[in-house]
């Protein structure tokens, strides 16, 4: 099969369009012919080498296609049913991510045990399949498991181009909350709106923007993922008993603490990553009724992988780059 592969860490330079062998299905696994994949940070920290992983590795973690082949055991499944992969595989209390701990979707075929696979619906197409799993997963645990978002409060939502950010305002969205996303382009920000935002703002002026835009009071629930550049705006503008809930940090780790706005506020900083299968389920179920959708920023031919590597990298999208998989 074609797959993409890193050999070392590096650059998009070291990801490599080439020829692997076939996986073959295991007992309780189901061999999928993928259609469509798609693109997230992880998969370019893994390039990187944060973390470093075992090599030749394939990348991705979201997939959508058809069954190709049943392992040992398995009947929950026939061959040419349309599915969809959930990227965490639990195990022992913990979860491993599809690309991350083992070979993932950039590929013509992969083998999952049954756990992770779940029918798609014939309304949903493999793109928009592709497009929502570990985003929408990540966004649905933050905001409903962790956050216990209710109808009616006030979300913040950092970044608005990301995967996760746009699945947040989807699913905030979907939940009955009242969005505000923040930008740095104007475009960005023009397109969150259409999407539903309740405002959107530019970064710079956020601190003062949202309280202007909730009557001095702040906003209930914060998602944060970009780390040092916001965090103390992100305790300014919670209000009182707000939810924190931080998923990453792509500006760096180590922000001012402003341990103060914590205790004052009686803040919750709440600490969230990818999802159980309960996770998925809830994300899927909001999906697949169409109270929320997935945005695709752009359709792109898995041997263009550089190309796609480097829109993301360069923070160019809005939503999710996919990647079409020839059958």
């Amino acid at each position: 099969m074609k797959a993409v592969r890193i050999h070392a860490d590096g650059g998009p330079e070291v990801l490599r369009y080439e020829d692997v062998p076939d996986p073959s299905p295991g007992p309780g696994e189901v061999l999928i012919r993928l259609r469509a994949a798609s693109l997230n940070h992880l998969d370019v920290w893994v390039r990187k080498g944060l973390p470093s992983v075992p090599k030749p590795r394939i990348l991705g973690a979201d997939g959508a296609g058809v069954v190709e082949g049943l392992g040992e055991g398995v009947d929950a499944f026939s061959v040419g049913d349309r599915v969809v992969i959930n990227p965490g595989v639990e195990h022992d209390g913990r979860i491993s991510v599809v690309g991350e701990h083992f070979d993932g979707t950039h590929a013509e075929l992969i083998a999952l045990p049954t756990s992770t696979v779940y029918p798609l619906d014939d309304g949903i197409s493999f793109e928009d399949a592709a497009a929502f799993p570990l985003v929408f997963e990540t966004a649905y645990r933050m905001l409903v498991t962790r956050a216990g978002l209710r109808e009616g409060e006030w979300v913040l939502v950092w970044g608005i181009g990301g995967g996760v950010a746009t699945a947040a305002l989807a699913i905030a969205k979907a939940l009955g909350a009242r969005v505000i996303v923040t930008s740095r382009s104007d475009e960005k920000l023009a397109r969150a709106a259409e999407l539903g935002a309740h405002a959107a703002v530019t970064t710079d002026d956020a601190g003062d923007r949202v309280k202007e835009i909730t009557g001095g009071r702040g906003v209930d629930v914060v998602v944060e993922h970009v780390g040092a550049a916001t965090w103390a705006t992100s305790l300014a503008v919670a209000a009182q008993g707000a939810r924190v809930c931080v998923c990453g940090a792509t500006s760096g780790p180590n922000p001012p603490a402003a341990l103060h706005r914590i205790w004052w506020k009686q803040l919750s900083v709440l600490g969230s990553t990818m999802g159980t299968p309960a996770d998925f389920e809830g994300a899927y179920e909001l999906v697949r009724t169409g109270r929320a959708r997935p945005v695709v920023d752009e359709v792109l031919p898995l041997e263009e992988i550089r190309a796609a590597h480097e829109r993301l990298e360069a923070g160019e999208q809005l939503g999710k780059i996919v990647l079409r998989i020839p059958e």
